[in-house]
């Protein structure tokens, strides 16, 4: 299955969804009737999820979350997930949610707003879903008008409601600060790991030392004396290698297999793969 590739992608076809965007915050309303619908979403900015009608089911990793009605999520960039969404049955299936996505200068303005000088944590931080409760519900249903008419709002004035929602959210939850603080400050992190977990994701090799906690240059030097190869040559290979695996061992179609594999163009990922193998994916298939 394709992740999207989100924010940019929701706001596009298929999806279509209505977005206001303001500098380093984009504000996304998925409002649909769906009974049951499953997909996969790569991260590229930081999203505050709010579902406000339904259920939003994540899996990430290891670990499953449900995100109800008048519940929230903070999830940081560079990371892949599988979802299930459902509508809510007494009122016609009707799913609706509100995304804001935060770059890392936002982050950065609001740790400067709360006035917080050591961004260092020990503790590393935990997902947990929360109620969104009064005045917090209000403002992010007051966000919905603007979706209709975009004119007639003012950036500066959604920006700084925006840092106030942040601070009154880590103001009373400490769990919630330290998520906010490790969203631009990342712990140190084992490389093997960071690898391991997201090697078949569709990242690039600044992701990967975002993930890990490192600059890119840090990130390349560990990698090198770990595996004494360079990262982008060992991800390749250890993209391909799977993809061969499931080629073998399932019917998925060549088509999934690239997206499952961290490739995001059949043409190229064909290409890599003779060019490794010595025969297409079709041919390495019609062997077994």
């Amino acid at each position: 299955m394709k992740a999207t590739k989100v924010p940019n992608e929701l706001m596009n076809a298929p999806h279509y969804n209505n977005f206001l965007r303001l500098d380093s915050v984009k504000i996304i309303e998925s409002c649909t009737s769906v009974t049951d619908k499953k997909g996969a979403m790569f991260l590229k900015d930081h999203m505050l999820l709010f579902v406000l009608e339904g259920t939003k089911h994540i899996l990430y990793g290891n670990q499953r979350y449900t995100v109800s009605k008048n519940q929230m999520v903070l999830l940081k960039k560079n990371i892949s997930f599988d979802y299930h969404k459902t509508g809510d049955l007494e009122n016609n299936h009707s799913y609706d949610c509100i995304m804001f996505f935060l770059k890392d200068e936002f982050v950065l303005d609001y740790i400067k707003m709360a006035g917080i000088k050591d961004t260092t944590t020990e503790e590393m931080a935990r997902i947990t879903v929360k109620k969104v409760k009064e005045p917090l519900l209000s403002f992010v249903l007051s966000i919905k008008p603007y979706f209709n008419d975009a004119s007639k709002i003012s950036p500066g004035l959604i920006r700084l409601k925006m840092l106030e929602l942040l601070y009154d959210l880590a103001n009373t939850d400490r769990n919630l600060l330290l998520q906010l603080l490790q969203l631009k400050q990342q712990v140190v992190a084992d490389i093997p790991q960071i690898i391991e977990e997201n090697y078949t994701n569709p990242l690039s090799l600044e992701d990967f030392a975002y993930l890990s906690g490192r600059s890119l240059s840090s990130f390349k030097r560990d990698f090198q004396l770990i595996y004494k190869v360079s990262p982008g040559n060992y991800i390749r290979e250890r993209r391909l290698k799977k993809a061969k695996e499931l080629l073998t061992v399932t019917e998925l179609p060549v088509k999934d297999i690239c997206y499952e594999t961290g490739f995001d163009n059949v043409a190229h990922f064909s290409r890599l793969f003779k060019s490794f193998f010595g025969s297409t994916p079709s041919q390495t298939r019609a062997k077994f």
